[in-house]
Order: C-alpha cells, then structure tokens, then sequence
C-alpha cells in the first residue's frame, strides 16, 4: 500500500480529481470531511471545544455554528492556536484509523488535504504528494462561473492559500488542470498509470499517518 497525499488550490478541481481517482480503485480520505465529523456532536472534539470557547459557539440544533467559531478564532491568534491543539492531534487520529481500514482493500490510499504544504507534510508520511495545478485566472473564473463568488472574493480566497510555486515545490507529481475535460481525463489517466507503478514496487506498507 502506498500512502498519497493529494492537493491544490480553491478552484483547482481537486475534489473532481479525488472522484476520478476513486473511480479508478484509489480509497480517497477527505481530511475536511474527518475535521467536520470529530467537530460533530458526540464526535472526539466536540466536547472540548464547546468546553473552551463556550455555548455562544453552539447553535440551536446542538451543533457548532462554524461562522460564530471562525469568528473567533480568527480575530485571536492565541484562540486559534488552542483550537489547532484541541482538533489536530484527534483529526490525524481518525485519519490513520481510516488509513488503516483503507489499507486492507486498496494498494492505493489518498489523503485529500487542501491544506496540505511544507510544514503539514512534515507531519505525515506520505509515499507521494500529487498536486492540482490551475493558473490563478482560470482557479478565479470557475470560482465566479459555478461556485457564485465575486471575483475579488475568489482572489481574495486564493491568495489566503499558499501559492503555486510553494505548492509545485512540495510535489511528486502534478496535475495540470488548465484545460478542458478531455485533457483532465488524459492527467489523470497519466497519474494513475505513475501511481500503479509506484504501488507495485513499494515495499508491503509505504506511508502513514502519525496519530
């Protein structure tokens, strides 16, 4: 089993590239979705973080309200740190429990993290990182054309996010989303035919998730 850990940009495709990757036998791991699940009722962060930020954060169905969090946490950058260290050490643990359960039917595990640069791949041991490339003008008008943003918005989004070059610069492999469908299909065709080979001569376990 080889362990990838799949990225790139709001506005990249990346989610589409995710799908196209499971389709072909990859098992895909959403890491906002394991963040969302733990920050669930019941789930192994909710009890925490409704205890140190208080019930103003809770909404009237029981569940975090989101924007009330973001609010606070980033108008204080010490709130934000504390929420890292109360959510991050349970997300990666769920996500090599997820890992581990993957790797009992695929050769292939992808962990996608939009998130993923220099300092979190540190955190993790990945066989690969696959990046989805997309030139910032193209990332904006598929933000504009089907997402509804403004374009100052979508910018505004993009440049939050680290930028290509630091993002190429971390990569195995990258995914050039700069055309049309048929072009996409004919990347990841070539991602998949990289992938294979590399699982075929990776050792029995290649990558984890430290917990």
């Amino acid at each position: 089993m080889i362990l990838v850990g799949l990225t790139g940009g709001i506005g990249s495709g990346k989610s589409t590239v995710a799908a196209a990757l499971a389709a072909r036998g990859a098992a895909v791991i959403d890491a906002d979705g394991v963040s969302r699940d733990v920050m669930e009722p019941g789930g192994l962060a909710y009890g925490a973080v409704v205890e140190r930020f208080g019930p103003g954060i809770v909404g009237s169905d029981g569940r975090i309200d989101r924007p009330a969090l973001a609010a606070v946490v980033f108008s204080d950058h010490e709130a934000l740190v504390t929420l890292n260290k109360l959510t991050h050490p349970v997300i990666r643990r769920v996500m090599a429990q997820r890992v581990e359960e993957a790797a009992k039917s695929a050769e292939i595990v992808i962990v996608d993290i939009p998130l993923l640069d220099i300092a979190t791949r540190d955190k993790f041991r990945f066989s690969a990182i696959v990046v989805v490339d997309t030139p910032e003008d193209v990332a904006v008008g598929r933000l504009v054309s089907q997402r509804g943003f403004s374009e100052e918005d979508a910018r505004a989004r993009i440049a939050a996010q680290i930028g290509r070059v630091e993002r190429r610069s971390i990569a195995d492999l990258v995914i050039d989303n700069s055309g049309d469908h048929a072009h996409l299909v004919a990347e990841v065709d070539r991602a998949w035919g990289w992938l294979t080979e590399r699982a075929a001569t990776a050792s029995p376990r290649s990558g984890s998730v430290e917990e």
